[in-house]
């Protein structure tokens, strides 16, 4: 399958990202311009993490994760079972905004959202 179809918006989501990128290194960050840039790279940086993670990584009870790995056992189980929130705990102290995609992936644990596809 074509990688743009098969990738398309995890491209197309950190092409932005290097967007905002570039716009604050050549701005002056004192500006209300270069403040924008640095808040649009906050916050796609964190849609780009959802987009990727969410895509290679696995939460256990979380309805909005991905369909459950084949069985392991031990400390592999339990790294496999909490990937996600481990790799955004960890990474949580470089960009804070990733603490609370935590916060939600613990959420989904126990709560769900009538109508969302996921929570059917």
């Amino acid at each position: 399958m074509h990688l743009l179809k098969r990738h398309g918006l995890s491209l197309t989501v950190l092409g932005i990202l290097a967007l905002w990128i570039v716009l604050y290194a050549i701005s002056d960050p004192k500006t209300h311009t270069g403040a924008f840039f640095d808040n649009a790279i906050a916050d796609w940086s964190g849609s780009a993490a959802v987009i990727v993670l969410t895509k290679f990584l696995y939460e256990k009870r979380s309805s909005e994760s991905k369909k459950p790995p084949p069985e392991r056992r031990g400390w592999k189980r339990l790294v496999y079972d909490h990937s996600l929130s481990i790799v955004l705990s960890v990474t949580g102290s470089i960009v804070s905004e990733w603490l609370q995609m935590l916060g939600l992936v613990i959420l989904t644990k126990r709560f769900v959202e009538i109508g969302s596809k996921e929570s059917s």
